[in-house]
């Protein structure tokens, strides 16, 4: 049946090539479609191969061959994925060499193709397809949502497959296209996929920020906006200790929806400059991605890590200074490791102090303990109002007697 095909397919391409009408060869080619789209199994894979090896004949008029080849895409989205797979492949194969004339549909294609590996969850392949669209090298102009689009679909592929450099790569070319497009839901899904980027690539303080704002989008379902509110209270907390995890925590702390999140207990401590110890983590450890759980250079994971800048800082807060033993018994690490992140710390000014090796004492620098009261002062605050709050809400009969008593007290 295929090779039938075959040779009606080129007698049509003699026809066509012969002087006949632009619009009686393309009826005849839409209706030898039809037909071979009546095939089953390996005969319609043939057939379609046949088709295509036509259509892309140079003997074919290109106005022809490109309206054709857009019909045969759209029919190309109704077959079984393994057929489709197999015959997507040939057609780019097959249309290689004259790419530039068939840039959209070469477009329409690879788009379906790694739909298709998406389904298989084989991101790399998905990705590597969409990366072989022309947008900034071909012919055709692009319009900026397409563009934004594609590459945002590239980066979260690639972050699918974890390969974040490969994503940043992406989401940067997609960045250079946000300020053209007026398409809310795309600026959406940048801020997101953005958000996951610097997540994988552990810049924790900028993740949070980008996290944060994306809690606050109404546009986006409730469930959403609180996984991005959890995904920015995650981060803060594995972020390294320092000023602008400290207005972080101060954000995320007097938002009263981080109060329903099972990781509040943290954030209090820190917001605070409580101690944690490490069985206070068990329950958030259970809240991290596996990208999270890494290592770093040290051998120490990153939250551990990122708990025991906390607990230093929350330490030079205590104390005037106190000895490497003592230092790392408190932090709960061996004490030259205490040591080295101490210093570590006061050379990037992320903390206020000097090392005396010879004594072997990590001396802090006095601060003004007003700002610390005021944050305990603030917190007390706080609680009393979210008692008043359940208090209004499970008897407010009685709420109302007590404040109308206070104002003919007043």
């Amino acid at each position: 049946m295929a090779s039938n095909f075959r040779q009606q397919l080129s007698q049509l391409a003699t026809l066509s090539h012969g002087g006949g009408s632009h619009k009686d060869v393309t009826e005849k080619y839409k209706g030898f479609l039809e037909e071979i789209l009546k095939s089953e199994g390996s005969n319609l894979v043939q057939g379609l191969q046949a088709f295509v090896e036509a259509l892309v004949n140079e003997n074919v008029s290109l106005v022809i061959s490109r309206q054709l080849l857009s019909d045969f895409c759209s029919h190309l989205t109704k077959l079984p994925d393994a057929l489709a797979k197999e015959v997507a492949h040939f057609t780019l194969e097959k249309v290689h060499t004259r790419v530039i004339s068939f840039e959209e549909q070469v477009g329409a294609i690879r788009q379906h193709l790694a739909n298709i590996y998406e389904r298989e969850q084989s991101w790399r392949e998905a990705a590597n397809v969409l990366v072989g669209i022309p947008l900034e090298t071909g012919q055709r102009q692009y319009p900026a949502d397409y563009k934004l689009n594609t590459y945002l679909k590239i980066a979260r592929l690639y972050l699918e497959d974890e390969d974040p450099v490969q994503a940043e790569a992406y989401i940067n070319r997609a960045s250079l296209l946000q300020a053209d497009s007026k398409n809310e839901e795309l600026q959406i899904r940048y801020k997101a996929c953005y958000a996951r980027v610097l997540d994988y690539r552990r810049k924790f303080i900028e993740a949070a920020a980008r996290y944060n704002e994306l809690s606050y989008k109404t546009m986006i379902a409730e469930e959403e906006r609180m996984t991005a509110l959890k995904n920015a209270l995650i981060c803060t907390i594995l972020a390294s200790a320092g000023q602008q995890r400290s207005r972080m925590l101060a954000t995320l702390f007097k938002d009263e929806r981080c109060q329903q999140l099972p990781a509040y207990n943290i954030l209090e401590k820190m917001y605070l400059d409580r101690i944690i110890r490490q069985t206070d983590l068990q329950e958030f450890s259970a809240l991290l991605e596996p990208h999270q759980k890494a290592s770093t250079s040290d051998g120490s994971t990153i939250l551990n890590r990122a708990v025991t800048e906390h607990n230093l800082l929350s330490a030079s807060k205590l104390y005037n200074n106190i000895s490497f033993a003592e230092l790392g018994s408190l932090l709960e690490i061996p004490p030259s490791k205490a040591e080295k992140i101490a210093s570590q710390m006061i050379t990037e000014e992320r903390m206020h102090g000097c090392i005396d090796q010879i004594d072997s004492i990590v001396h802090f620098e006095e601060r003004d303990p007003l700002p610390f009261w005021d944050k305990q002062i603030q917190s007390l605050c706080f609680q009393v109002n979210q008692i008043i709050e359940k208090i209004d809400q499970t008897n407010p009969e009685w709420m109302i007697k007590m404040v109308d008593s206070e104002m003919a007290q007043g």
